[in-house]
């Protein structure tokens, strides 16, 4: 009998981790650490100073409601209708435990065993981990060199099982920002279809662009179809306090609420807290950080030549991610381990965001590049251009 947590793999995160076990680095080779989308630094002072403050409120340290606390969930409405210029309520908000919850919580509420939702592949690895343990199948949408996916091919994929196509922009593991051309088409794929298009806008505050990525919640009845997932996490360092937001229909989240009074009843009162406080004070800290990520974002592109013309391809690059493309025989699965004992990298190979018998995953690395400077950027190009390993065979269709 196989369980629930049995029909899924292991952590990515901490597998890899597991590769530092017994390996010492030279005193000039210190360990760059590439492999997690997570900030390393504590949220900022004015922050830690609020959140010091709310620690004496005694609602703090209780329950507070399942679906959030009132004010940030109003205050979150506000800003996420002027942000995508359309209209969503706090009725509409639920803020969970993190992102990661927040798709969870949707999963179960709209679907059940045996039914089908598809992941556009590179996918984020706990997608697919809670789809399988929900008794879910992740149907897989390839999306080629670009890593763009496109409505038609989804089409195609699509049964009487399908409850919803789930799309991540900035993507992760990509790191490509999806056009709006793209959403749009597949928005009016789904709603065609009667089933959910779920878009998970985590690094959303660290998109290229000025204008908003969408317009999807300017139709009148969005929320018919369109489901966004949002978290706190990346904006404000919060990752530990774990928050997060779905932004949905109100009557979803009826179903939703079921299954975080379940599973946590409510989302940490502190980090509410904090993300409240960091959505009305932090506007100018946040555009800052999102600049020192978009440089690093383009000190990558700067990077790219002393490894290009050893045959490495980029074929993303934005908000927390670089995605890679390696020349080399060997399978990256092989490969990842060997970068941290052979130049003191650790990243996560592609087949971890692909399905195992996938045969573009081998070739593919995620860089997550969120927590490594320009300087730490430089020496991560310089020891990826140092690897003479076996080269892959030419490809005689190419």
């Amino acid at each position: 009998m196989t369980t629930r947590t049995r029909s899924t793999f292991a952590p990515p995160v901490p597998e890899a981790r597991r590769w530092l076990d017994g390996v010492t680095l030279p005193d000039d080779m210190p360990l760059i650490n590439v492999s997690q989308a997570a900030p390393v630094e504590p949220p900022p002072p004015a922050m830690r100073a609020a959140m010091a403050e709310a620690l004496h409120a005694t609602q703090t340290h209780l329950y507070g409601p399942v679906l959030g606390l009132p004010a940030l969930r109003e205050e979150l409405a506000a800003q996420w209708s002027a942000h995508y210029g359309g209209t969503a309520t706090p009725d509409q908000v639920a803020i969970t435990s993190g992102c990661n919850q927040a798709f969870a919580a949707t999963i179960t509420a709209l679907c059940t065993e045996g039914d089908e939702v598809i992941l556009p592949t590179p996918w984020y690895f706990n997608h697919k981990m809670w789809l399988d343990m929900s008794g879910v199948s992740a149907v897989a949408l390839p999306t080629g060199d670009d890593l763009i996916p496109d409505a038609g091919a989804a089409q195609a994929l699509i049964t009487s099982k399908t409850r919803a196509i789930v799309l991540v922009t900035p993507n992760n593991p990509g790191g490509v920002e999806y056009p709006a051309d793209t959403l749009a088409a597949f928005f009016a794929l789904a709603r065609a279809q009667g089933i959910k298009l779920i878009i998970d806008e985590t690094y959303r505050d660290f998109d290229s662009r000025t204008a908003p990525p969408h317009t999807l919640l300017s139709d009148p009845v969005w929320d018919d179809t369109l489901i966004q997932l949002y978290s706190f996490s990346k904006a404000y360092r919060l990752t530990g306090h774990r928050v997060g937001a779905i932004i949905a229909n109100a009557r979803l989240l009826d179903e939703v609420e079921k299954f975080l009074d379940t599973v946590a009843i409510c989302a940490p009162q502190l980090g509410q807290i904090a993300a409240l406080w960091g959505l009305q004070n932090l506007s100018g800290w946040l555009a800052d950080e999102r600049r020192e990520i978009l440089d690093r974002r383009a000190a990558i592109y700067e990077a790219m030549p002393m490894i290009a013309d050893k045959g490495w391809r980029l074929m993303g690059c934005g908000a927390y991610f670089a995605y890679l493309e390696h020349p080399f025989a060997e399978s990256s699965a092989t490969l990842a381990p060997k970068l941290v004992r052979e130049i003191g990298v650790l990243a996560l190979p592609g087949t971890m965001f692909a399905p195992m018998d996938d045969p573009a995953g081998h070739r593919q690395f995620r860089v997550a590049f969120a927590n490594v400077d320009r300087v730490g950027i430089a020496a991560l190009f310089t020891r990826l251009a140092t690897l003479d390993w076996p080269l892959a065979s030419p490809d005689p269709a190419a």
